[in-house]
């Protein structure tokens, strides 16, 4: 098994083998989340059109996400795994639509398969690509997948070590680069990121499905 690291959309695009899309700040650790909150899938979407058409066919599907990172009007939680610890998602479809990871999901066309990644399913992310045995490429989304930032790249070298290069090194608190600018707005709270950075919280992997044209999260528990 090979591995080798890339980034940003394009990266994604690019990607063959197992493309293990990163998004730390925040869409997959949401996602992971989410399914900590008794969702049973994820439908990853590239607009927010495509999950009010998803809605109108089924009322009880939650969305989540956000543009430009803030909440979208008629969603129902933005992209906080912060706010989704309010949620009992028991059984529940989710809906996610994100500036950076779906789109990274999206664009992964040409990757045989696909799983979503963060540090908090860090371990068992890496446990279950090994089990699939493929050529891994680690896409870190980076900021609108278009800005690499230093916590996918982190995250990126994380799983690297976990799937045999070198040693686990766990990460310190890392903030992100535009907060000298703006401060900790609403929409991101500093509990995001504390949650975001709790390595390897859960122990299951979000490996994703193409069915009937849609792309799909399911937890895989290890």
């Amino acid at each position: 098994m090979k591995v080798r690291r890339s980034n940003l959309v394009a990266g994604a695009r690019a990607a063959t083998g197992t493309a293990v899309i990163i998004d730390v700040y925040r869409a997959f650790t949401t996602a992971a989340f989410c399914v900590a909150a008794g969702a049973r899938e994820i439908i990853l979407v590239e607009r927010p059109e495509e999950a009010f058409t998803l809605k109108s066919q089924d009322g009880q599907l939650f969305l989540t996400g956000e543009v430009g990172g803030e909440p979208i009007p008629g969603f129902d939680a933005g992209n906080s795994p912060s706010a989704i610890l309010g949620f009992d998602l028991s059984d529940r479809r989710v809906v996610q639509r994100t500036s950076a990871g779906t789109q990274g999901v999206c664009a992964a066309v040409a990757a045989t398969s696909i799983v979503l990644a963060s540090f908090v399913v860090a371990a068992a992310t890496a446990r279950y690509v090994a089990s699939v045995g493929e050529d891994v490429t680690l896409v870190a989304m980076g900021e609108k997948g278009a800005l690499s930032t230093h916590e996918d790249e982190a995250c990126a070298a994380y799983l690297e070590t976990l799937l045999g290069r070198g040693e686990p090194v766990r990460p310190g608190f890392i903030e992100p680069t535009w907060l000298s600018e703006r401060g900790w707005p609403d929409w991101f709270p500093r509990r995001d990121a504390e949650l975001a950075l709790e390595v390897d919280r859960f122990s299951f992997a979000l490996p994703v499905y193409r069915e009937n044209g849609l792309l799909i999260a399911r937890p895989v528990f290890s």
